[in-house]
């Protein structure tokens, strides 16, 4: 065995166990006993072939875009989380919450893109997360053309409980979709009391993912709501604006 190729690939796997935690650098070297300085060296590598993400500073390092395109993700575009990569930076940076895009793949919500906030109490979702149960699947639920949104809840059916307060059934699963769809945005708050806002990205006229934040509900409350979705969708304009 190529020992070089085994430590890269303990690093990547190490990573994606918790693909939404940062991981300093001397944390992965102790968990995988590697030594500081060749442990960097391998890191420095996937970092520049995109297999890694460098975090701002300190933050650490996160699984990277070309690591994300290996699981053969169809709506994964390399063009998409490039365009999107410096807005989210940006909006982090001036809200001071984490924000992150997303994209519907079947009946889920798989995160592309994320930046972390720099707060000590932090908020956290899962990579992959039923889109029903996230703002950002239901935006790009709610996005859908009408036959669209028909197959798409013949095929997976309603919200399962706990999945989307205030939805029991059809009529009101679509009294939800349509104030998404006036409104322009989706929200959700989590049993683990964690808000999320997210917003419809497009390319052109047609949506392509979705642009999201997410912090505890303790900030959101002392939050303006509507400024956080103002932000949000002149970043996603922009996005869309990038992706021409």
């Amino acid at each position: 065995m190529i020992q070089v190729i085994n430590r890269a690939l303990d690093i990547l796997e190490f990573l994606a166990d918790e693909p939404e935690k940062q991981r300093a650098l001397g944390e992965i070297a102790e968990k995988l006993n590697l030594n500081s300085g060749t442990c960097a060296n391998i890191i420095k590598t996937l970092v520049d072939r995109k297999y890694i993400d460098k975090l701002e500073k300190k933050k650490g390092y996160c699984l990277g875009a070309k690591a994300y395109g290996l699981t053969g993700n169809e709506n994964y575009k390399k063009d998409l989380t490039e365009a999107a990569k410096e807005e989210l930076n940006s909006l982090t940076k001036k809200i001071k919450e984490n924000s992150l895009l997303a994209v519907l793949e079947n009946d889920m919500r798989r995160v592309l893109v994320r930046v972390m906030s720099e707060h000590p109490i932090q908020a956290s979702t899962a990579p992959e997360k039923r889109a029903y149960d996230s703002a950002s699947g239901r935006s790009l639920i709610a996005i859908l053309p009408d036959i669209e949104l028909q197959k798409f809840v013949k095929q997976y059916g309603l919200p399962k409980k706990g999945e989307w307060e205030g939805v029991k059934d059809e009529k009101s699963l679509m009294e939800q979709i349509s104030r998404i769809r006036d409104t322009g945005y989706a929200t959700q708050l989590t049993k683990e009391k964690i808000v999320g806002l997210a917003v419809p990205v497009y390319k052109g006229e047609k949506v392509i993912a979705s642009l999201g934040i997410y912090m505890p509900q303790f900030r959101y409350s002392k939050s303006d709501k509507m400024e956080l979705v103002t932000l949000l969708k002149h970043a996603s304009k922009k996005i869309t604006k990038r992706l021409k």
